[in-house]
């Protein structure tokens, strides 16, 4: 390829480790980690997240807009137009300093001025797609993309269906019978084999309902023998699910705040999580059936069409944000855990699963490089 790869995108894990997985196929495929560049935003994860990549990293200024007409709202939302002006300007510069063989975006607000600077310099565009609806972004950038590569759907045209890209961590994870049976053995202390393994991860911040619903559930569940728990809070609300923690006598109940999941994937039977584009594409990589709670107010409400894709395929639940309590969580988890319906339902997921999307998203990206 003649110039650099630019992958821009971020805000939020479901952006950033896209952009990571992207750029890991490419260097498995040859590109110079030099010549992948990423881009993203100063207010996002991105510094914490990407910056030990190896990868060169440059963020800029600029948030996302409130859906408010308050006082507050405004004066922010006024802040935010003039990051977004001023990131618009230094992403030209950089673009007319890289002359990028191809710009890649995966959504998110920190990708609208690499988008339109790459428009503004005719250099090729490719959008990758990671939800069932396009964002705001990727509609404002559609037409000037050479290519889109969309998580689910037909090719046609322009637009090539490639599944969501995945880590290489994910792609490659065992889940098979023997290699899940090693995986508890390795858990400290070990996971006892004869019970069903609920893991929790609504994000590195969490979700307060899901996390309060899990916790009324463990003390539901206190002296079940059958289950263990394995709860992942976020960051944000650890301590209080800690220091709230109830009383169990024969639940294995056991609470993180932040981790890397491979290792808890590949122990779960079963999954109770939001639905956004990344965690639909692991657990469906990997064949987990799960108990999906759209977050409320996602742009477009594209969670909860993340989360009727694998329900109509009949590889999760859906619980509401507004429904989801200990009640519910316990009824849908004993669904997904009677052992047909956990047949069933894993089968299901890993229909629907793909674990070559990044490597798919690479071959198009090269190919709009070289204008094909």
């Amino acid at each position: 390829m003649r110039g650099p790869v630019v992958i821009t995108g971020g805000g939020t894990g479901g952006h950033i480790f896209p952009m990571r997985a992207i750029a890991d196929a490419l260097a498995r495929e040859g590109v110079p980690p030099a010549d992948i560049h990423l881009v993203g935003s100063r207010r996002g994860q991105e510094r914490r997240l990407l910056a030990d990549t190896g990868y060169p990293l440059t963020l800029l200024p600029g948030r996302g807009l409130e859906r408010s007409l308050r006082p507050g709202a405004l004066a922010r939302n006024a802040g935010a137009v003039a990051g977004l002006v001023t990131a618009i300007v230094r992403a030209g510069v950089l673009v007319a300093r890289w002359r990028p063989a191809v710009v890649v975006s995966v959504g998110g607000y920190a990708s609208v001025a690499m988008g339109l600077a790459a428009a503004l310099w005719r250099r090729p565009l490719v959008l990758v797609e990671l939800d069932a609806q396009p964002g705001a972004t990727h509609r404002l950038l559609a037409r000037f993309a050479r290519r889109r590569c969309l998580a689910t759907g037909v090719s046609a045209g322009r637009d090539v269906v490639t599944g969501t890209p995945v880590s290489e961590a994910i792609a490659s994870l065992d889940r098979s019978a023997a290699a899940r049976r090693t995986a508890r053995e390795a858990v400290d202390p070990p996971l006892e084999p004869t019970r069903s393994v609920v893991v929790v991860m609504t994000g590195s911040l969490g979700s307060r309902r899901v996390n309060d619903a899990i916790s009324e559930l463990a003390a539901r569940w206190s002296d079940r023998e059958d289950v263990v728990l394995l709860h992942v809070t976020g960051r944000r609300d650890a301590e209080r699910v800690r220091a709230a923690r109830p009383a169990t006598t024969g639940l294995d109940y056991r609470i993180f705040d932040f981790v890397d999941m491979p290792p808890l994937w590949a122990v779960a039977d079963v999954a109770v999580c939001r639905a956004g584009a990344m965690t639909t594409a692991e657990l469906t990589a990997l064949g987990i059936p799960a108990v999906l709670v759209p977050l409320p107010g996602a742009p477009g409400d594209h969670q909860t069409a993340n989360a009727r894709a694998l329900v109509s395929a009949g590889a999760a639940i859906m619980v509401s944000d507004a429904e989801c309590d200990a009640a519910r969580l316990g009824t849908a988890l004993d669904d997904l855990l009677e052992p047909a319906a956990l047949d069933a339902r894993s089968r299901a997921s890993a229909a629907l699963g793909r674990t070559d999307g990044a490597a798919a998203i690479a071959a198009v990206v090269r190919d709009a490089a070289e204008g094909r």
